[in-house]
């Protein structure tokens, strides 16, 4: 660190949990709480801006703050204004999560803008040891009027070029596409999270936290002579071209990079979640994760229909045969896809009715002797007015009859015809379906989302989304279904946003489509049911498909919700190993996966507890096993182990393992 900065770190850290006023002042620097991460915001040019710096490196280069709000640049021709400073170090419990409890430490530091017009701008950054973010608060300045915001001028401008992996927003539907690798800069505007391996030791995940009524962001990469690349802003529009219609004091949502030494770094922040308020649900002893199974699969392999007819897959006897399986082999729910009317052509859509062949209160009443609860579904097509109509009367008939759990959808590309689900307009639907369902003690599992930002903590009702290219394109994608690398991949990009409802466990790879399964083995199925991760978990595939199947002992055994996760090895899109502790017990289950190539890895166990033996139940790839001409191999072997041995693990081409690691009772 130069002599310049370390003078500007000991002038400010004069002035912590205090407010100064400063008028034409230099620039001022906030670091994290172990030094490492630098962010220094000024004035240049009478424009605002911010710069950051990791380790004495130069990482983001001076970079423009501001908002053009109807016909005026919010941002330009400023000078600084109020400077306050405050530290928290804190450490939260979660109802349910990957962690239990998290540590939240940050340093922040608060900039107000001047205009000489008279207007304001404050922008506020938290600095954590594994990155920063930084949200805007504009004042009432039109007392109480409407105004909008016609562009955010925010700029990310990294030092140089780097391998990035990301989707593209435009022609990505409902995000659900395939994560590539390429240079930033020969990238169209991307959706976030955008994961960057910026130099061989050090990774970056862009994104944001706490969206809540304002517009998703999106960026768009310019190359500069310098070697800079400078990421704009490019957020979700309304139709007629607005970004945010505010009103009030208005507040953005964070701007948040994550920066770790390691990809696997990535996956174990919890910086997003940090950003986000506590949640707003003060009882929260009905919030139950769990796994569970459904009448999905079988829709999919087109051996059932949504609508009524005569291989209607929602009728009350075929929700009872699901219940009572579920009930032998330990799942706390059964979804039925199906069961509304709406799903046939020309029928009218409800949710307060169910089709003849399916009895709700019936169902319900026999879940219920059985310890199983009904999962409900609401697909809208997009009628997200409809939905919002009906909603509180939905969902308190469902909450009278024991029904925790609801999946909503939203196939169709526009919202009621005209707005964009990722926009400020859809951002408002899901939020009062996430309030109206707490209200009625109702689990949300929503698809077809807008990107997750860590809301679940405010709202951990909000359970797990969609979002992603899921299991389904592996019984219908006319193009093969997701290539072996896709799973590897989605760890370190879309799971980095929060719980996906991906759908792992299946275990039947026959085809409807020719070439169209899953492109993995039967361990890695395993495997992608701790490594993919989601409160609300289903074993995706068929109950036929499961009766008699060894390697459903490990998914019977796995929790949905943990007190300590870990990720001890991992390259994006190659492989990945996560190692979770369960809540409430002393297991801990590992879950290992490989994109097309084969290999071998080695898992130490360090995070046992000393003077402890365990045994190891390990779920993994047969010596045979190849995803494409022997997927369903697969062995089961004991071991005993300490924190003082490795596990070996081979993992066939697109293959995995599952561990189940157990403390010996003596």
């Amino acid at each position: 660190m130069n002599k310049l900065v370390v003078s500007l770190v000991i002038l400010v850290g004069n002035f912590v949990s205090s407010g100064v006023f400063v008028c034409n002042a230099k620039n001022v620097v906030v670091t994290s709480p172990d030094g490492a991460v630098t962010v220094t915001v000024g004035v240049k040019d009478q424009h605002a801006f911010y710069m950051v710096n990791y380790q004495n490196r130069p990482l983001v280069s001076p970079s423009r703050l501001g908002f053009l709000l109807d016909d005026k640049e919010v941002g330009a021709h400023v000078k600084m204004g109020h400077v306050s400073r405050d530290t928290k170090d804190e450490t939260w419990s979660q109802p349910w999560g990957e962690d239990e409890t998290v540590h939240n430490h940050y340093n922040e530091l608060t900039v107000s803008f001047l205009e000489k017009t008279g207007g304001s701008m404050r922008v506020v950054f938290r600095v954590f040891n594994d990155g920063f973010g930084f949200r805007y608060i504009l004042p009432d300045d039109n007392r109480g009027k409407e105004y909008c915001i016609q562009e955010e001028l925010t700029e990310i401008v990294l030092a140089h070029d780097a391998k990035a992996w990301s989707i593209p927003s435009n022609h990505t539907a409902y995000f659900e596409g395939i994560y590539t690798s390429d240079l930033l800069s020969r990238k169209d505007t991307v959706c976030t999270p955008l994961t960057i391996e910026y130099e061989k030791d050090l990774y970056l995940a862009i994104h944001e936290a706490a969206l809540e009524d304002y517009a998703s962001i999106n960026l768009t990469p310019r190359s500069g002579a310098d070697g800079a690349v400078r990421l704009l802003t490019a957020l979700t529009p309304w139709q007629n071209g607005v970004k945010v219609y505010a009103k009030g004091e208005l507040k953005s949502p964070w701007r948040t990079i994550i920066i770790s030494q390691t990809a696997g770094g990535l996956l174990t922040s919890r910086l997003m979640l940090n950003l986000n308020e506590p949640s707003r649900i003060e009882d929260t002893s009905w919030i139950e994760p769990g796994r569970y199974i459904g009448i999905w699969w079988s829709i999919h392999k087109k051996q059932n229909t949504w609508e009524m007819g005569p291989t209607h897959g929602a009728t009350t006897e075929n929700v009872k045969r699901y219940m009572d399986f579920a009930a032998r082999h330990g799942f706390s729910g059964v979804l039925a896809e199906g069961w509304n009317p709406g799903w046939g052509e020309g029928e009218e859509v409800t949710y307060l009715k169910t089709y003849p062949d399916f009895d709700m209160e019936e169902v319900c009443r026999y879940g219920a002797s059985k310890g199983v609860r009904f999962i409900g579904h609401t697909e809208t097509w997009g009628r997200a007015a409809l939905l919002e109509e009906e909603m509180d009367e939905a969902f308190a008939w469902f909450s009278r009859l024991g029904i925790r759990a609801v999946k909503t959808g939203y196939v169709g590309h526009l919202f009621d015809g005209k707005e964009l689900a990722k926009s400020q307009y859809g951002i408002r639907h899901y939020r009062r379906v996430i309030e109206c369902a707490a209200k009625h003690h109702i689990m949300i599992d929503n698809h077809e989302p807008a990107m997750p930002t860590g809301i679940q903590r405010t709202w951990p009702n909000l359970m797990t989304q969609e979002g992603v290219r899921g299991q389904e394109y592996n019984a219908w994608d006319r193009r093969g279904g997701n290539p072996p690398s896709h799973t590897v991949t989605l760890p370190f990009t879309r799971g980095l946003a929060g719980p996906t409802d991906f759908t792992p466990a299946i275990f039947n790879f026959s085809e409807i489509v020719k070439g169209t399964h899953p492109h993995s083995t039967l361990a890695k199925q395993l495997g992608e049911f701790v490594v993919i991760y989601s409160p609300l978990q289903m074993a995706a595939d068929a109950i036929e498909n499961y009766e008699g199947q060894p390697a459903l002992t490990f998914i019977e055994s796995c929790p949905t919700t943990w007190s300590r996760t870990l990720v001890p090895n991992g390259e994006i899109g190659k492989y990945i190993t996560m190692a979770r502790k369960e809540r409430g017990g002393d297991r801990w289950f590992i879950g290992s996966i490989t994109n097309e190539e084969a290999r071998d890895l080695t898992i130490p166990l360090d995070f046992l507890d000393e003077d402890a033996t365990y045994l190891a139940v390990i779920y993994e790839d047969g010596p045979e096993a190849n995803f494409e001409t022997n997927p369903y191999e697969m062995t089961i072997r004991q071991i005993e182990v300490t924190k003082n041995d490795s596990l070996k693990l081979h993992l066939a081409r697109s293959g995995g393992a599952a561990v189940r690691i157990e403390r010996k009772r003596i």
